[in-house]
């Protein structure tokens, strides 16, 4: 096969033949003839050129101790990936690799992977973002693959006196099930599945933390839309929320929009005792608001102590003694039948599933000619309820 050059060559004694005449037609079609192998020589090498940029893998870095910043040959590694999305050595050699595969039936072909430390950032992000997420019982496994295990209510068997001589039977225990799947969340933007881009100025010009922009980004993407599922999640198509519209609500406001101290009680009178000592109330902020307007009969709001006084002291979260966790995905206390708190044992109540390995897409090449690099980030995760009897649900009229 002839080089570019050799062709080059041929075109131009074609040319110098032809000195001082017009090209005959045998002469123009096999200068016509050169143009298209040479196009065809050049569209390869340029093809040669972009499987290369797809597969190539920077040479290893000599490992090195970390800098005055704290930053290690794996950071810079990284950092190297999120700029050119091609993997090298640091990375690819790794427990969990860092591959340029696109398919998802097999470990080897599960896309792009990322260091452990990666993953734990977008998961403080994550947990700092909802409230609940951080006080309900959680695990995470390798795969995806449904998680069963069996539940048991005997709370309605009690023992009894047998007469002298006989035995009484007693009622045999009746267990279910609770099931776990596991949703593939993604950081594309709600109804427009657009990845997060970054200019590739930015890339080559920011004296900033790049790898902390796109952890912020691209887990609180995927944190909203988990915050919103783990409250109010359907169980249908998504997991189930710890108020989902399918569930009983144990109390309902006596006046609609308006809660007051008599609900707060009643509400804690429909918890059973032995979910007390690790009771946590939920619910939004616009709730605790209204709450913290509630006055006493000395006109003192009810969540201060009676030896304090004014409002020059910030209040503790606490009410009737149960700490509150603020998590804005729950409902509004002024929607109509909206479940809009709980007080409960939340560890016991609630159960979120993470599949433990985190997938990162970079992608400079869809819209490389208008010089961005997407970023795109996969969690897979479901939650549901695993014990209703250990919270109870305040309900507006």
């Amino acid at each position: 096969m002839r080089t570019i050059d050799d062709i080059v060559a041929a075109l131009q004694a074609i040319i110098d033949g032809a000195e001082g005449r017009s090209l005959t037609d045998e002469e123009a079609t096999q200068y016509e003839a050169l143009e298209a192998e040479l196009a065809a020589v050049r569209r390869s090498g340029e093809l040669r050129a972009r499987q290369r940029a797809y597969t190539t893998v920077a040479p290893p870095v000599i490992p090195a101790a970390p800098d005055a910043a704290g930053t290690t040959d794996l950071d810079r590694a990284f950092a190297h990936y999120l700029r050119t999305g091609l993997p090298n050595a640091d990375i690819a050699g790794l427990a969990v690799a860092v591959t340029n595969e696109q398919g998802v039936g097999t470990s080897a072909g599960g896309g792009y992977t990322v260091p452990p430390g990666f993953r734990q950032k977008i998961v403080e992000v994550m947990k700092a973002y909802g409230g609940l997420a951080a006080e309900v019982d959680s695990f995470a496994t390798e795969t995806g693959n449904p998680v069963e295990y069996p539940s048991l209510d005997d709370t309605a068997s009690t023992g009894e006196i047998a007469a002298e001589g006989s035995l009484a039977d007693g009622a045999d225990l009746t267990f279910g099930t609770v099931t776990l799947g596991a949703y593939k969340y993604t950081s594309a933007g709600a109804g427009t599945g657009l990845p997060l881009r970054v200019s590739v100025e930015l890339l080559q010009d920011a004296a900033f933390d790049i790898e902390a922009l796109v952890v912020r980004a691209l887990g609180t993407r995927i944190a909203r839309k988990q915050a919103a599922h783990w409250c109010t999640g359907t169980g249908v198509g998504q997991p189930k929320g710890i108020v989902a519209a399918s569930l009983t609500a144990n109390e309902t406001l006596d006046v609609s929009d308006t809660i007051d101290y008599d609900d707060l009680l009643d509400t804690e009178e429909r918890l059973d005792p032995a979910y007390e000592q690790n009771a946590q109330w939920v619910m939004n902020k616009a709730t605790w608001t209204a709450i913290r307007g509630i006055l006493d009969t000395a006109g003192r709001p009810i969540i201060m102590r009676n030896d304090e006084s004014g409002i020059g002291t910030r209040p503790q979260k606490t009410l009737l003694g149960y700490p509150v966790i603020i998590d804005q995905a729950m409902p509004n206390l002024t929607t109509a039948a909206a479940f809009f708190a709980v007080l409960g044992d939340l560890r016991e109540a609630y159960v979120i599933r993470r599949v433990s390995t985190l997938a990162i897409v970079v992608n400079p090449w869809t819209r490389a000619s208008q010089g961005q690099v997407e970023y795109s980030g996969f969690e897979r995760a479901d939650g549901t309820v695993q014990n209703r009897s250990a919270y109870v649900i305040l309900r507006n009229i």
